[in-house]
């Protein structure tokens, strides 16, 4: 069973360390190119996972803040993943992104009270997966990089000091 703690420091909801959480998550949703994407296809990688709408001004405004943390990291050792949570025409869709440069993939999901994940109470919605393929955090509301590189780095940090 899944417990979750608020972080103040961090601002993150985070999964308490010790507690063993249930089997690494995966789904398969297509990209606005009609590539499919697995989650497990970043196994060993952070992935930010943000539910995210053209509609909604707190996502428009974490926008940049993604770009810059896929930018710098997607290379070594995370990347971001939007899951565009709306109905809303591919071609609309893909004008947005590139009118945003936006840099990461952008999947495709049915919004609805809940998304490949587990809930979704608003947008945005970001989930933090480890490498291990296991949710170690939901945010919901705006996220920024350094929000995000602050709680990989406790998340490395706690796992040096447990021998992982």
């Amino acid at each position: 069973m899944q417990r979750f703690l608020l972080s103040a420091c961090l601002g993150l909801i985070i999964a308490s360390s010790g507690v063993a959480l249930a089997e690494p998550v995966d789904f398969e949703l297509e990209d606005i190119n009609g590539v499919k994407h697995r989650l497990s296809d970043y196994r060993g990688k952070w992935v930010v996972v943000n539910y995210w709408a053209t509609w909604c001004p707190p996502c428009l405004a974490e926008i940049p803040e993604l770009v810059d943390f896929h930018e710098e990291r997607q290379d070594k050792d995370a990347v971001v993943l939007g899951i565009d949570f709306e109905d809303i025409g591919i071609k609309k869709l893909r004008q947005f992104v590139e009118e945003y440069f936006i840099n990461y993939p952008i999947l495709r999901s049915s919004p609805g009270p809940s998304g490949e994940l587990g809930e979704i109470p608003g947008l945005p919605t970001t989930y933090l997966i480890s490498p291990e393929g296991e949710i170690v955090a939901r945010q919901v509301g705006g996220v920024t990089a350094q929000l995000i590189s602050d709680f990989i780095a406790s998340q490395v940090e706690a796992g040096e000091e447990r021998g992982e």
